[in-house]
């Protein structure tokens, strides 16, 4: 028998015990080792995603484990290797795939949220979805690789090159990556985050940070840039004001990357698109390319992966984990699932 966390829903989660499901043909067995909670898994618990989320389910999509055992037909992998899964299923018949835009299929399934997920003990997926590890990168630390991802995807569609000025606006998670991706790309980066805490932590990092509510950030951006504004900037706080701040600090045919999943129709300035040429990029997910670059920058220590994980919960106390994360104190919460003994 192993354990599993089950999302009840009404903001309820379950560990229970459970069977091991054996690897089928092209499968293969994980036993994980830690398993990331994100904003998409708080969503999930507050019941926002519940006409996606079947219950009771098991979520969760950040991960890291060791192979446990290999179904019929599986090559190149071996019991024992440490892995990640890339938790995106595409049909491969619809136009999007069809372009080869795979990572945002028609039908997409996102594993951990429209199927079984990460947070328990054994796992069972297409070996496919594997990307294998770096060596000696510890497994706690490989659990951060599917945000960066997030980041390594979101700074790759904005064609940001070395010597360009980036904003941040938003200091979560995702966003504190992305300024660091962004740097190790070789950009200035500036972090616009009006929460205290965030702001120290991207500090720490080694961004730097202002507060949009106390700073004019426009005039920061135009001195540090000689007048001309920023070349790109990621929205990823979701918010009005931060949509209306992003076109205000773009240069002359800057990029504004919407990173942030909006819950409503938010008002652009499309006057100023329009005057100085600005691109509007979307960005959703990620590609192999995008992961196996993440590995190497988690692996290289580019991304600071200790600095980033502020607590590491056992599978049982998920309740706590959640509770934690949403307190608004942390940075990142790891589930330990048991498989790095």
């Amino acid at each position: 028998m192993t354990l599993a966390a089950y999302y009840l829903g009404e903001r309820t989660f379950a560990v229970r015990e459970s069977e091991p499901v054996a690897p089928g043909p092209g499968e293969v067995r994980i036993d994980v080792a830690y398993t990331g909670i994100c904003g998409t898994d708080l969503h999930i618990l507050h019941g926002a995603m519940d006409h996606r989320v079947r219950t009771p389910a098991v979520i969760g999509h950040e991960m890291s484990g060791r192979i446990a055992a290999l179904g019929e037909g599986v090559s190149g992998f071996s019991a024992g290797d440490p892995v990640t899964v890339m938790p995106l299923e595409w049909c491969g018949r619809c136009p999007a795939c069809r372009a080869g835009h795979s990572h945002i299929c028609h039908r997409l399934n996102f594993v951990g949220i429209d199927s079984t997920g990460s947070m328990q003990r054994s796992w069972t997926v297409p070996a496919r979805m594997l990307v294998p590890l770096p060596a000696g990168l510890p497994l706690r630390h490989a659990a951060l690789i599917e945000p960066t991802a997030v980041a390594v995807h979101d700074v790759r569609r904005s064609r940001l090159v070395a010597g360009e000025h980036a904003v941040v606006i938003g200091a979560g998670p995702v966003g504190l990556l992305i300024g660091k991706v962004a740097q190790a790309a070789g950009a200035a980066v500036t972090v616009a985050e009006i929460d205290p805490h965030r702001r120290s932590v991207a500090e720490r990092l080694g961004l730097t940070a202002a507060d949009p509510a106390a700073v004019d950030i426009a005039g920061l951006v135009q001195d540090a840039t000689g007048g001309a504004g920023a070349d790109v900037v990621f929205e990823v706080s979701g918010s009005a004001a931060g949509v209306r701040t992003a076109t205000d600090l773009l240069a002359v045919r800057g990029r504004l990357v919407v990173v942030a999943i909006h819950p409503a129709p938010r008002e652009v300035d499309l006057h100023r698109v329009f005057w100085r040429e600005l691109e509007i990029i979307g960005v959703r997910v990620y590609r192999r390319e995008d992961y196996e670059e993440a590995a190497r920058l988690v692996h290289e220590g580019l991304v600071p992966a200790d600095a980033l994980i502020s607590r590491v919960v056992p599978l049982d106390d998920v309740a706590e984990a959640f509770a934690a994360l949403e307190s608004g104190g942390e940075v990142k919460v790891l589930l330990d699932c048991g498989g790095d003994a």
